[in-house]
């Protein structure tokens, strides 16, 4: 009989989790190097006993996690948060009794996990109660770093393409800020035509124009002591900036109509899919009122710069269509996952969304095949390299400016030639209304 216990040894040495062995009075018989460094211990120190596992009674621990000495007690699994050295960590403790010596002796056998960090990312992400989910360090950084800034009233100016996420961080800040308690009210820019805009945000009084039979509080108004989320803030006319400005700066303003001032008390969080600060340059969007709307910019990056993040968005939002009715034993093929992770998802996790709802509707024989997949996912893994961008232009924020203009003529132009120029398909298929649709239809030349 070969003795395998040196091998054995040697390969419990290199493992990342804590291993203990200990006999039924406590004293250790074993121990990796892993289980000390979890615990705390100076390098080659001995454990020596459950009893002392760095500040933890261990023996104890176990015994009232059993609940007895019951065969039906055992193995058992507990959490502990221990301050290690000058910081705290979590670990995972699984405990189980190995019969030796042909059941005459028991030995407790300890494995232990290290959580931190999944408890950080859980403690981000639960206590947002947000449907955010990632574990792209960039990512998990911002969403640390609005942690920090929501109990603030400063103004945070979300940047990044569509889908990306602005809506739920902003509702997010809202979620873990001192005004919680008080209203989130959206407004999408976009949506709503330039003559209204005024009134839209500040309200107006009887009179104030045709149409205009009673008085109308505005967004603003309806935000007092909570937040107000301007979606597509690129949208505010030049002619309107001014007062926004004034809004922001000063927390008041007269409705439409009317020359009483109204004060409020309101935190104003703005969202933008283009860059402010290369509008600012071109003399389309005040430089005041974008420092004003910037105390704190937050750039979100696009999905195709997290790659890591699509097979745990995929898997989320199968959970939920899972939960919505659609069968649970649907699976995706290795080719169809390699086929989205590779796809640069230009409409971003809102895409993604879309795309996984598609999928799953078209499986074949409960399994998501390549043929499941959306047109342009498939069309792109035909294609094999994703389309070159536009000639550099004389600046970089002239670049910038094209390569997104013409990013979003392509996709306007696909989801009409898709819907045979019904534009109200059109809209659907990208995600937004007709008037935000035909305003950008104008804007870049196309009817």
């Amino acid at each position: 009989m070969v003795d395998l216990m040196p091998m054995l040894e040697a390969i419990v040495s290199y493992m990342d989790d804590g291993v203990i062995v200990a006999d039924e009075t406590g004293d250790l018989a074993y121990q990796n190097p892993a289980a000390g460094r979890l615990l705390g211990f100076a390098p080659n120190e001995p454990v020596r006993t459950l009893r002392n596992c760095g500040g933890l009674d261990l023996e104890r621990e176990i015994g009232e996690a059993s609940g007895g000495s019951g065969p039906g007690s055992w193995p058992v699994r507990f959490e502990r948060r221990l301050r290690i050295g000058n910081g705290f960590r979590n670990l995972e403790f699984n405990a189980s009794r190995v019969p030796v010596e042909a059941g005459r002796r028991l030995l407790r056998l300890v494995i232990i996990r290290d959580r931190t960090e999944k408890r950080r990312m859980e403690a981000v992400v639960n206590r947002a109660k947000t449907e955010l989910v990632s574990t792209d360090p960039q990512m998990l950084g911002i969403l640390r770093r609005i942690q920090l800034i929501a109990p603030t009233d400063a103004s945070v100016l979300l940047q990044g393409e569509s889908g990306t996420g602005k809506t739920q961080i902003a509702r997010m800040s809202h979620r873990l800020s001192n005004r919680s308690g008080g209203p989130f009210v959206e407004v999408n820019c976009a949506a709503i035509p330039e003559s209204l805009i005024e009134s839209e945000l500040f309200g107006h009084v009887k009179g104030a124009y045709t149409g205009a039979t009673q008085d109308r509080p505005g967004r603003f108004q309806a935000a007092h002591k909570g937040t107000l989320f301007l979606d597509e803030i690129s949208e505010i006319p030049l002619h309107l900036q001014a007062k926004l400005l004034r809004a922001l700066q000063d927390q008041e303003f007269e409705m439409v109509g009317s020359d009483r001032t109204v004060r409020v008390d309101v935190r104003v969080i703005s969202a933008s899919n283009h860059d402010l600060r290369a509008m600012v340059d071109e003399g389309k969007f005040r430089a005041d009122l974008y420092y004003r709307l910037a105390v704190i910019p937050v750039s979100i990056p696009p999905l195709r710069d997290r790659p890591g993040d699509i097979p745990l968005l995929l898997l989320h939002y199968c959970k939920q269509m899972t939960e919505a009715g659609h069968p649970e034993e649907i699976e995706c093929s290795p080719e169809a996952m390699r086929m989205m992770v590779e796809y640069p998802w230009p409409g971003n996790v809102r895409e993604l969304e879309n795309a996984v709802e598609h999928s799953i509707i078209c499986a074949v024989g409960a399994k998501v095949v390549p043929e499941s997949l959306p047109q342009n996912i498939r069309e792109y893994a035909k294609q094999g390299s994703r389309p070159a961008p536009p000639p550099a232009r004389a600046s970089r924020a002239e670049e910038k400016e094209e390569t997104e203009d013409d990013f979003q003529r392509r996709r306007i132009v696909s989801a009409l030639r898709r819907g045979n120029g019904n534009k109200a398909e059109a809209a659907r298929s990208l995600g937004i209304d007709r008037t935000t649709l035909w305003r950008r239809m104008r804007r870049l030349g196309l009817g």
